[in-house]
């Protein structure tokens, strides 16, 4: 089983594309190669394959990065799944997870909604897609600074408050109150939920 996320970032009209591309570039190129692994395509859309149970945490890496820049977010459809087909990139490469990656995205279009997963079980998908639905309502609202705060404590779990203070500058009692404001721990009870559950599908 592998997961594939396909998504587009959300107001990239209204930036020129040195504003957010090479930042992306940039952490995509630390996953692997493209277009082997990802392809950004289309000016703003992009697609990767990563192992299943980093899905959801690496989703909410990207939006914490994209919404590092000002009133940028980004639209994700996760599919877990088989991968029938590698070809010389990711955008030709096929099987259910990429199937349900794409699906996932275009509903997601239609829904006004910015992060869903699909891993063949129904059941699973609803619960994994209301608790989704529930952080979306604090993760969609990140400022700069609780973006750049949850993409720190994402990318680097074993730093310090200490640390992470002096990485931005700030007292270390701030780092504590910024983690309240961006929902830290709700983010990482989420990611706990799913790695205890998505091994399991029931199809």
């Amino acid at each position: 089983m592998i997961a594939v996320l396909t998504g587009d970032i959300i107001n990239s009209a209204g930036y020129k594309t040195v504003d957010w591309l090479p930042v992306l570039k940039n952490f995509f190129l630390k996953l692997g190669d493209t277009p082997e692994v990802w392809e950004i395509y289309r000016g703003d859309e992009f697609q990767i394959r990563i192992a299943a149970e980093k899905a959801l945490e690496m989703a909410i890496q990207i939006k914490a990065l994209i919404k590092t820049t000002k009133n940028l977010d980004v639209r994700i459809g996760i599919g877990l799944g088989d991968e029938d087909f590698r070809g010389a990139g990711v955008s030709e490469s096929n099987g259910s997870a990429y199937q349900r990656s794409g699906r996932t995205l275009s509903l997601l279009k239609e829904r006004k909604i910015n992060l869903a997963i699909a891993t063949g079980d129904p059941e699973l998908d609803d619960t994994l897609n209301l608790m989704l639905k529930l952080g979306l309502d604090f993760m969609d609202s990140w400022s700069v600074v609780s973006a750049e705060i949850i993409l720190m404590a994402l990318v680097n779990p074993r730093a310090s408050q200490k640390e992470v203070a002096e990485q931005f500058q700030i007292q270390q009692s701030a780092v504590s109150q910024r983690y309240k404001r961006a929902r830290l721990d709700l983010v990482k009870e989420l990611l706990n939920y799913y790695d205890k559950n998505y091994k399991n599908p029931r199809s």
